[in-house]
């Protein structure tokens, strides 16, 4: 593993391989040098990331999401490249405000809000909107495997894994206005 370039380890990574704490090392070194500039978290395809959560370890994700700081970097890329996946042209006439609450309890939730309005999607750290058309409560790990292609938002609502307030249909085809990446 290099030390210079933590987003090649990163992306070269076999979780399946590595011990828990070698996970987040490795997660957490990358973030530490997105975050003084001396890597970009663009460099990880969408690809490298899904196949990174699909062969991670439920405990792994887990590790990584319980460090405050770390759970709100991956966040922050997750939610920075929204916009970049959003199918524009599927969603010109959705108008639309996504309320997301991402934790698993009140004190350690991370808010993001994303606005869907003339084929755009804004995605805005700190809610703007007073009346989203839905919010979507979900755990970190949970979200994770969602938005890495390795969960179906379907089944995590039906188990209770995700729950959804406001129009439970518009939810039912949110996925639909996204290109999810496959691992």
């Amino acid at each position: 593993m290099s030390q210079t370039d933590p987003i090649s380890a990163l992306a070269e990574a076999d979780p399946k391989k590595i011990g828990e704490e070698e996970f987040v090392a490795l997660l957490e070194a990358a973030s530490t040098q997105a975050s003084n500039g001396t890597a970009d978290l663009s460099a990880l395809r969408p690809e490298q990331f899904a196949k990174l959560i699909s062969r991670a370890s439920a405990k792994q994700v887990e590790a990584v999401m319980a460090r405050p700081e770390l759970r709100v970097q991956v966040l922050d890329e997750v939610f920075r490249r929204m916009s970049e996946h959003f199918k524009s042209d599927k969603a010109r006439s959705t108008e639309a405000v996504v309320r997301w609450r991402i934790g698993t309890d009140e004190q350690d939730t991370v808010r993001y809000e994303s606005v869907l309005s003339g084929g755009t999607c804004t995605v805005n750290k700190e809610p703007q909107h007073d009346d989203p058309r839905v919010t979507i409560m979900i755990t970190p790990v949970e979200f994770l495997k969602l938005v890495s292609g390795n969960a179906s938002a379907p089944v995590q609502f039906m188990s209770g894994k995700l729950k959804v307030a406001g129009d439970v249909g518009f939810a039912a085809g949110l996925t639909k206005l996204f290109q999810i990446p496959k691992a």
